[in-house]
């Protein structure tokens, strides 16, 4: 039959199996969201879709199949740079797996909501939206009692540094501080001073936990930390409140945005960076971008990303695996650049 003869009567999935040269089980596991289906024939098969103009009737092919090929993706706030970098990553990953993205917001954590009002929140948008995906992600919750969380009816994995009664993925944080402060000790600075994130924040307590751990296992002095709340303007103020002490030389950031601000003040008080200070971040976020170009910690988003979407891969092709807590830990390297460096001016007369 020519292809205006199928125009005219809706492609079919035989169809499309010839046109792709594959089988119309293929084309069935493509279109319902299968996982084990190879990249390469995956994209072969949704080519032959895409010009034979067939859409698979979403409805039927859930009630046929029990499978929506459509995940949902639940979030706080995209306005923080590793909720948003960790989104984009997971999107990629889903459309590998040919994978559709419900966007789902809980709306911002942080002092505005109780931990008992986000997980009524959690749970009121679980409800909602498990009858329209297939399993969830879970990013941005940061509460002290995930085993508090309802459990949810269809596969769920989350985006946490911390072990949960759940699949979590997360950043490897005490590793890439650990790092971080070592290099810096290496260099010959005496002593760390820290610029942590919202004290609400697990994350910004993990990190500042391993920076304490990591200069009190090498018998350096452990120095008040300052508070900052991710922003760069709260690490310009911290760092002002740093100048005050004329015995800081090596200064370790929460994330980058606040290693930004810290390194302005510097420059604004005419202090050289690595010369008078050295300055870490952690993130590399627009790190490269910065005068001189910032040491950091590298958060491996997109590996977080391909890790998350696996993980839920697994649950949905092993549903009886639904209980399963694994935890998955992603490398933090420290990617030195030019902000650091041994004491120098100031560190003469330490």
């Amino acid at each position: 039959m020519s292809r205006g003869g199928i125009a005219s009567r809706g492609a079919s999935q035989t169809d499309v199996a010839k046109l792709a040269g594959v089988s119309p089980q293929t084309v069935s596991r493509v279109a319902t969201g299968a996982t084990n289906v190879r990249p390469a024939t995956r994209a072969r098969v949704r080519r032959a879709m895409e010009e034979l103009g067939y859409v698979p009737n979403g409805a039927a092919r859930a009630l046929r199949y029990g499978r929506h090929g459509c995940i949902g993706l639940v979030f706080t706030d995209f306005l923080r740079t590793g909720e948003a970098r960790t989104a984009q990553a997971v999107s990629a990953a889903a459309a590998e797996h040919g994978l559709d993205v419900l966007l789902a917001q809980i709306g911002p954590g942080g002092p505005r909501f109780s931990e008992e009002e986000m997980e009524s929140r959690y749970r009121d948008l679980l409800e909602r939206t498990a009858p329209l995906v297939d399993g969830f992600v879970v990013q941005g919750i940061e509460l002290e009692r995930p085993q508090a969380l309802p459990d949810s009816a269809a596969p769920l994995v989350m985006a946490s540094s911390r072990p949960g009664p759940f699949c979590t993925v997360g950043c490897a944080q005490a590793e890439g501080i650990r790092a971080a402060v070592e290099h810096l000790l290496g260099l010959g600075h005496r002593t760390v001073h820290f610029v942590a994130g919202p004290e609400t924040s697990l994350q910004a307590q993990d990190r500042l936990a391993g920076w304490r751990a990591t200069l009190a296992a090498h018998d350096r002095p452990v120095p008040k930390a300052v508070q900052g709340d991710w922003t760069p303007d709260s690490g310009y103020r911290a760092a002002e409140e740093l100048l005050a002490d004329p015995d800081v030389t090596a200064v370790l950031t929460a994330n980058d945005e606040m290693a930004a601000g810290v390194m302005r003040a510097f420059h604004e008080h005419g202090l050289s960076v690595p010369a008078d200070i050295s300055v870490v971040g952690f993130d590399d976020v627009g790190a490269e971008l910065l005068w001189p170009r910032l040491t950091t910690v590298r958060q491996d988003f997109e590996g977080i990303g391909r890790h998350l979407i696996a993980e839920l891969a697994e649950l949905m092709d092993h549903p009886g695996e639904m209980g399963r807590a694994a935890h998955v830990l992603v490398s933090s390297p420290l990617v030195v650049r030019e902000s650091t460096a041994a004491p120098g001016r100031r560190g003469a007369s330490v």
